[in-house]
């Protein structure tokens, strides 16, 4: 308790276990693919496969044709939203959430500008709609098509200015389960069939985020959803919101009913694939990365595969051509050498069924 504030302070194993619990991470979740995409808000999808190990790391079952097919019925779809990324998201929220950080999309388009002299932003989108609505286009057709009528303008800058006024979605079969696929747009009124509903309003959000990731601060939620000043919102919110601080002083909110484990409670080994939200959806990231190990799991702009021991960043993976070889950042003991083992073979056996692979481990990743 914060004899100061009257709040309960919650450690950084407390926020660990509330958040991996949210996460569908400390044990394997019954919920279906769908509901699964729902709750989480959607998957981080820079990559094609980053989707699929996400749910294998927490679904019960989970086989990749379910999440393919859902994709192929245009039941989930890839578009851009949160921090201005790839997301795998249901249709609804493809349609609600997209508007939603609109904002955001158009500071990246700032920094485009002058190659837009002279160029009518409403014209443009109009007939970038016009074009990718006729059939699906690539960025290079885009390009192409644009400049035909803005022959003065920077190519690139009319395509990433299609990008971020139109709401596009990455049509199949790019994103599907083993099927290659260039990436080409549509608008996702026009791949789903249907007229996006009202823009969800940011108070109806925060609680979605706060069942996913909780408790957490204001700043947390921004970082996660590319959005600023969103404090008046938590305050509006806060008299049906729980409270905490963290052992910064840092306020937290939560859902009064969501559920915060004993932070002994055991967590099992996890490999997650690049770009996994846990690692990118709050400010302060110590409640999965330990201090020492900060910036290990990104090199510039790319991310690596990770591994989970104990709740917390303990090491590295990749697949090689025969084998899947574990990195570890920390000494891992003998138990825990075993426990990862056991559950690389798993997740090899949902992802990649009747495929030999052996699994090795390297030495300790020193910084």
């Amino acid at each position: 308790m914060d004899k100061s504030s009257g709040a309960v302070i919650l450690g950084g194993r407390a926020l660990n276990r509330a958040t991996l619990e949210r996460q569908l991470l400390l044990r394997p979740s019954r919920l279906g693919v769908l509901e699964a995409v729902r709750h989480l808000v959607g998957l981080q999808a820079q990559n094609v496969k980053p989707p699929y190990y996400a749910l294998a790391a927490r679904l019960d079952g989970f086989v990749p044709e379910g999440l393919s097919a859902l994709m192929a019925e245009r039941e989930v779809a890839r578009i851009v939203t949160l921090r201005s990324t790839l997301h795998t998201h249901t249709a609804e929220d493809c349609l609600g959430l997209r508007p939603l950080v609109q904002a955001a999309r158009e500071r990246e388009l700032a920094a485009f500008r002058k190659g837009l002299t002279g160029v009518d932003l409403g014209r443009l989108a109009a007939l970038a709609r016009e074009l990718v609505e006729e059939e699906p286009r690539t960025m290079a057709q885009l390009r192409t098509a644009l400049g035909a009528a803005w022959p003065d303008a920077e190519p690139r800058a009319l395509a990433v200015a299609a990008r971020c006024t139109l709401p596009l979605v990455q049509v199949t079969p790019r994103g599907l389960w083993d099927r290659g696929g260039q990436v080409a747009l549509t608008t996702v009124e026009h791949w789903l069939g249907r007229p996006a509903g009202p823009v969800p309003a940011v108070d109806d959000v925060v609680p979605r985020y706060l069942a996913a990731f909780g408790p957490a601060s204001v700043k947390d939620m921004q970082t996660w959803a590319g959005l600023t000043r969103l404090r008046e919102v938590f305050e509006r919110l806060r008299p049906g919101l729980q409270t905490f601080r963290d052992e910064n002083g840092v306020e937290l909110f939560d859902l009064p009913e969501a559920p915060r484990p004993d932070p002994d409670t055991p967590a099992p080994p996890r490999f997650l694939p690049e770009f996994d939200n846990l690692l990118l959806a709050h400010a302060d990231r110590t409640r999965v990365v330990p201090p020492p190990l900060r910036g290990r799991s990104w090199q510039g702009n790319q991310a690596f595969r990770t591994l989970l021991v104990d709740g917390f960043l303990a090491g590295l993976w990749t697949l090689d051509a025969d084998a899947l070889v574990i990195e570890p950042l920390t000494p891992l003991t003998p138990v825990q050498r075993r426990d990862v083992t056991e559950e690389g073979e798993r997740m090899l056996r949902v992802m990649h069924p009747g495929t030999p692979y052996d699994i090795r481990f390297g030495t300790v990743v020193r910084p």
